[in-house]
């Protein structure tokens, strides 16, 4: 097809229809992309954020597992003009070619193909649903545009130490945006040309020509011994036929983006990273900013009252200190100190939150104390608990306690004393 630079019809596909069984037990109950980050937001956010400032504002949602709270937060808070043709739709997986569910990320694609049909994009953009970044697609898809790429993979740049944790891009000798081999997690991987302690790391997103990709998955869905996925089949076989380019993250431009947030860009797979990467928001000069306007993420809180902190006598302080409180928080006579708080969290007189993370609905008895756990929504701990201070009396209760020591209570799990 003939290759235009403007005015190119662009769809964005965004696949969120992972388990994210690292995740549990904050994934017992939803998918992946709609756990819940940052106070106010969902996962999802994130990518659905990039794509739109990013000016696509046609964008399907892939989704397959326990996807009802996904789908209900998409259709109640990502609506745009039917005027202009904008959408944003959720689609659940379907069994449109036959009886299986999504089997990999390219058959999520290929078994959507009527999608691409009816809206005839010249190219398309898809990306993963649970990473938390900042990224302009339209500087990826310029890129494609001009190299006639089949695909373009963008990569960030991450140590070779960690090499053996990604899909590892290695570049051609002669094009250093063309792709010369594509490992999985390798143990030996070659440093780049201008920084041999690093690698280029696969991010999970991609721009296609529309026609090549649907060519790609409907090859891919005949193949034997595919397991039908973006990364582990499609992107080699690009690579094998010389058509596979890279973009690097690190060129990427984002207006209000610091020094300090270029090129951030975490996969919260693990309940570690999570947590790490939650703890990021709340520098005072935060590693991943957001509070930049000029590159917003989006989603919506609904019709809450703004947080309150009451009482400030002697013991009995309410106050947040080096925290992020959401709407319909209320801090009674308690301290909070380096957390992030959901909307709707109760905290009760002479209770300290430390290090912590709490969900949507959360109630904190008096007296009670938490350090370095996640606590999922509806949780009600009852006065005088003790959750992070002692690990084996929390597994001893069912608690999830991570390699380095972060306690993970479930959705609406009875703690007991």
């Amino acid at each position: 097809m003939a290759r235009r630079t403007q005015n190119a019809k662009v769809l964005a596909i965004v696949l969120a229809g992972g388990e994210g069984k690292r995740l549990m037990p904050l994934t017992a109950d939803r998918a992946k992309p709609a756990v819940p980050f940052g106070g106010i937001y969902r996962l999802i956010d994130f990518a659905l954020s990039n794509v739109v400032n990013s000016g696509y504002l046609k964008v399907v949602v892939l989704t397959q597992y326990k996807s009802h709270s996904l789908d209900r937060h998409i259709s109640s808070t990502w609506r745009m003009s039917t005027l202009l043709g904008n959408y944003v739709a959720s689609v659940p997986a379907q069994q449109r070619v036959g009886k299986s569910w999504y089997l990999g990320s390219a058959d999520a694609i290929f078994q959507s193909l009527n999608l691409v049909a009816d809206d005839k994009p010249d190219y398309i953009v898809v990306v993963g649903a649970d990473h938390v970044y900042r990224m302009d697609f339209s500087q990826m898809v310029d890129q494609h545009i001009a190299t006639g790429a089949g695909v373009t993979v963008a990569a960030i740049r991450q140590p070779i130490s960690l090499a053996d944790q990604f899909g590892v891009i290695e570049v051609d000798d002669e094009d250093r945006r063309k792709i010369g081999a594509f490992r999985e997690k390798p143990t030996d991987a070659k440093g780049l040309p201008d920084a041999p302690d690093q690698v280029l790391a696969s991010m999970g997103n991609y721009v296609f020509d529309a026609d090549v990709l649907v060519d790609a998955v409907t090859r891919d869905h005949d193949l034997e011994g595919s397991k039908h996925d973006m990364g582990g089949d499609i992107v080699p076989s690009f690579v094998d036929q010389g058509g596979a380019y890279v973009y690097d993250f690190g060129d990427n431009e984002v207006p209000g983006v610091t020094d300090r947030e270029r090129g951030y860009w975490r996969d919260v797979g693990t309940m570690d990273s999570y947590f790490d990467a939650t703890m990021d928001l709340i520098n005072i000069q935060p590693i991943f900013n957001l509070y930049n306007e000029e590159w917003p993420i989006y989603t919506s809180t609904g019709s809450l009252p703004p947080a309150k902190f009451v009482h400030g006598h002697g013991d009995r302080v309410g106050e947040a200190l080096n925290s992020m409180v959401s709407p319909g928080v209320v801090v009674s006579g308690a301290q909070v100190n380096g957390s992030v708080i959901a909307p709707r969290v109760r905290i009760h007189s002479f209770a300290t939150v430390v290090d912590s993370v709490l969900l949507d609905g959360v109630d904190v008895g008096r007296y009670s104390t938490i350090r370095r756990a996640i606590i999922d929504k509806n949780v009600v701990v009852p006065e005088h608990c003790k959750i992070g201070i002692d690990h084996d009396h929390d597994r001893a209760r069912g608690f999830y306690v991570s390699d380095n020591g972060i306690v993970v209570v479930g959705k609406g799990q009875h703690v007991p004393l």
